[in-house]
This record gives structure tokens, sequence and C-alpha cells, in this order.
């Protein structure tokens, strides 16, 4: 059975089935399921028309999902937009905010006070430090890591597969460290780390590691030197 207290404020149409954990005065909106196993914290708040704990499958062609079967968990004090896609296996942390139409595959780790913004989409064994900004439509491949306090612009790009699927590679997305800032609509290959504090210009193409404290911009991207 499922765990619904007395301060629950659930809206019409909401689904919640069976081993689900929900923390006082959580509000969730109209026409949302809550799959099994989900765990929700104290004080959230979930909009309309979500879907969180969706469990993964895959074809002969997908790799094959480790760890798929964990519940999805999501602390305290988060805010989760109208429909919204979250899969199991994935931490959400105090204080994040996933806005409208967001989608968060399996087996990502979002930290505290974070964003991910409308119509977003991480991906699958992503990594999301503090109070980092992911933007509108932006795509975070899998296998991603970010630091804390970094910055995605709107409907920026990244890829994990060197190959595109044209032979075995260990997939494996970008390496972006704390502090750094990624420019709108800027395209990162896989693999690729860009350094502490680093600035990566709009429209910008990285094809290979950049280095701490440094402004790029370009296709591909160089660094800026001053005049």
């Amino acid at each position: 059975m499922s765990h619904i207290p007395l301060s629950a404020k659930l809206g019409s149409n909401t689904v919640i089935e069976n081993d689900v954990s929900i923390g006082e005065n959580v509000v969730i909106g109209h026409n949302t399921v809550i799959l099994q196993g989900t765990k929700i914290g104290d004080n959230v708040t979930i909009g309309c028309n979500c879907v969180l704990g969706i469990k993964p499958s895959i074809n002969k062609r997908m790799r094959k999902i480790s760890n798929s079967t964990r519940q999805l968990v999501i602390e305290a004090n988060t805010r989760i937009g109208h429909v919204v896609s979250i899969y199991s296996g994935t931490q959400i942390g105090k204080h994040v905010f996933i806005g409208d139409h967001a989608s968060i595959r399996e087996n990502v780790t979002i930290e505290e006070g974070s964003v991910v913004g409308r119509a977003a989409i991480v991906e699958l064994n992503s990594k999301i430090g503090k109070f980092c900004t992911i933007q509108t439509l932006a795509y975070v491949t899998g296998d991603t890591i970010l630091e804390d306090n970094v910055f995605i612009g709107p409907c920026v790009s990244m890829s994990n597969d060197k190959y595109m699927g044209a032979e075995e590679y260990s997939l494996k997305g970008p390496h972006i460290k704390k502090g750094a800032k990624i420019g709108n609509n800027a395209s990162l290959l896989p693999a690729v780390i860009i350094g502490v504090n680093t600035i990566v210009g709009a429209g910008s193409v990285v094809t290979k590691n950049i280095g701490d404290n440094v402004v790029v911009a370009g296709v591909p991207a160089k660094e800026l030197t001053s005049s």
C-alpha cells in the first residue's frame, strides 16, 4: 500500500500506484500518474499531466540499462511543472525546479538547488551538481557530468557516441567542470572536458578539451585572445 498523508492535495484523476511514499504538504496536479516505488518528500509540488517513476524499456539495438529497478526519489521542496516525465532510478535533490515538458531519464542525479528548464532533456546516467541551470530546450546527453554551478544555455546540444553507432564505443558525454558556462546553441562533442569557470560562446562547436578560466568561441571553438 502507498502512504498518502492527510495534508497531501491531489488533483482530479490522479493515479497513485502501490508502494508510493508521499510526504507532508505535497501537491499533485490533475491527471498526474505516480508509478510504483516512487518516493516524494515533504512540500513537493507536482503539476498536471506528469508521469513519474517510469520503468525504462529497451530493444535489441539499445544498451542494457543497469540499476533500472531502483525507485525514483524526489526530495523536499522541489517543484515540478506540467507534462513532465521522470524515470525510475533517478534522484532529485532538495529545492530543485523542473520546468514544464521536461524529460529526465533513468539513473540521473540532480543535486540541490538546480534548475531544469522548460522542455529540456536530461538523458540516462547523467550527474547534475548543485545550483546548476539547464535552460529551455537544452539537450544533456547520456553519461554526462555537470559539476556545481554550471550554466547551460537554451538549445545547447551534447553527444556521447563518437562513431554515431557505426562501431563499438563506450558512450561518454561531456564533463563540464565547476562554474563553466555554455552559451545558447553551442554543440559539445562526446567526452570533451570543459574547464573550471570557462565560457563557451553561443553557437560554438567544442571538439576537444578546454582548460580552466578561458573564453572560447567559433567552429571549431578556439580560445579568444585579448587585443
